[in-house]
């Protein structure tokens, strides 16, 4: 009889420890949601709050800490490049024979003087 009252009475602790468990994450996920539509309001804050998590990890030693891209720097990236193709094409080369990458500019060719004579080579 007070083995079967003990496990009636420990299947009612751990009952009450999962509801205890189960309100505390319903309580934590509405803070985070909470959270979220704030940082959404102020990009910036998504920022400071990157900022302050590298000082809490920077903190500890011997860790190594991976860095995210910024999606906002790849957004700016992506309506950088995403001007007209007259305003990226790049100017005519002024040698056929010069392979150039899209986007690059040739430097001029320096001009010879008018009266430059030709130099005779001895050789």
């Amino acid at each position: 009889m007070k083995r079967s009252m003990s496990r009636q009475a420990e299947a009612e602790r751990e009952r009450r420890a999962r509801v205890i468990t189960a309100e505390g994450e319903l309580q934590a996920s509405a803070k985070l949601a909470e959270a979220a539509a704030a940082m959404a309001q102020t990009p910036a804050a998504l920022q400071l709050r990157l900022l302050q998590t590298v000082v809490e990890v920077a903190a500890e030693k011997n860790s190594t800490l991976v860095l995210p891209f910024p999606v906002e720097l790849l957004r700016f990236l992506e309506h950088a490049t995403d001007r007209p193709a007259a305003a990226t094409a790049p100017s005519p080369d002024p040698d056929p024979e010069l392979q150039v990458p899209p986007g690059w500019s040739v430097p001029p060719r320096p001009r010879e003087p008018a009266d430059a004579q030709p130099v005779d080579d001895p050789a």
